[in-house]
């Protein structure tokens, strides 16, 4: 039986697209391309905080985008009134070493909040415990100075266990957390390029299956993103100025990236924020239709264009 694993695609191939879409604004992105950018950016990690590997890879993609001072990539299309902004945030709950072990081992500590969670001041809603769960036993990545190292999230021994009343067993949370990166001491882990603060994440592996499903962490979010970047690739007319934006840290309490933009870029006479529905958020199994990304880029390319 083959794998339908999907990690990316090459740079040859992406590189291609890109080529193609410069030589020639007139082209528009097909359904293919559409899925390829969504399969491209679900295999890719962006940490609230720490979203650069994927704002360089959106830089490289789009022709005459830029990166501002918060890191939001932005490309301006058209010119005149009205000005609008098409936004979509980019970064992702995840995690970060808070503590390195005498004997190699990683401890985590939560960064940002579940996309699905009401704004502050409102506590953050019960998935959480069970996302915390998809750790234990699973393969991450840790994003450190020297490039990504992966790691593993250790086990509790069913023998030190054994004998033990199960009414005593509490479920595993982010603080029974030790990711094992094949390190013996402290500093075999640092010689790693790992430290506190380096970002991690469950490994990204996406799954298409079924007709036109894509399975992976936050895979409504990539998904979105991607319809936005194809719908800017494919050069629309536009309707005055529209401003697209991949914006960063959209997770933290100061939602700091769209501020940037909307302090610096505005104002707007309107504001259209790229979602793609999707089944079982904030687990490792999110799923989006890739029907529904075309659809929505097709949205929004309209929506670039001055249609509703």
């Amino acid at each position: 039986m083959s794998d339908s694993r999907i990690v990316g695609l090459s740079d040859g191939k992406i590189g291609l697209m890109v080529l193609l879409l410069s030589v020639n604004p007139s082209i528009r992105p097909s359904a293919q391309t559409v899925a390829d950018l969504t399969l491209r950016l679900s295999a890719m990690t962006a940490v609230s905080g720490y979203e650069q590997a994927v704002t360089d890879s959106l830089v490289a993609l789009l022709p005459g985008s830029t990166k501002d001072r918060a890191g939001n990539v932005v490309l301006t299309l058209g010119r005149g009134a009205p000005k609008r902004l098409a936004v979509c945030p980019l970064d992702e709950p995840g995690y970060v070493v808070g503590n390195i072990t005498d004997d190699g081992y990683l401890t985590l500590r939560r960064v940002g909040r579940s996309p699905n969670a009401p704004p502050p001041p409102a506590p953050p809603p019960p998935p959480w415990a069970l996302f915390d769960q998809q750790l234990e036993g699973h393969r991450v990545t840790l994003f450190g100075r020297k490039g990504p190292v992966p790691g593993v999230v250790a086990v509790r021994s069913t023998h030190l266990q054994r004998g033990r009343p199960a009414a005593a067993e509490q479920p595993f949370t982010v603080d029974d957390a030790y990711v094992d990166v094949g390190a013996a001491t402290r500093d075999e882990a640092r010689a790693l390029g790992l430290d506190v603060l380096t970002p991690v994440a469950l490994t990204k592996r996406p799954l298409h299956y079924g007709t036109g499903l894509l399975a992976a962490p936050f895979a409504g979010r990539r998904a979105a993103c991607a319809a936005l970047a194809a719908a800017a690739l494919g050069k629309p007319k536009t309707g005055g100025t529209v401003v697209v934006a991949f914006t960063v840290q959209s997770l933290q309490a100061s939602d700091a990236g769209l501020n940037s933009v909307m302090r610096l870029l505005g104002p707007f006479a309107e504001v259209t924020v790229a979602g793609v529905p999707a089944k079982f958020p904030d687990t490792a199994v999110e799923t989006v239709a890739l029907a529904d990304v075309e659809t929505l880029m097709r949205r929004l390319v309209s929506w670039i264009g001055g249609g509703q």
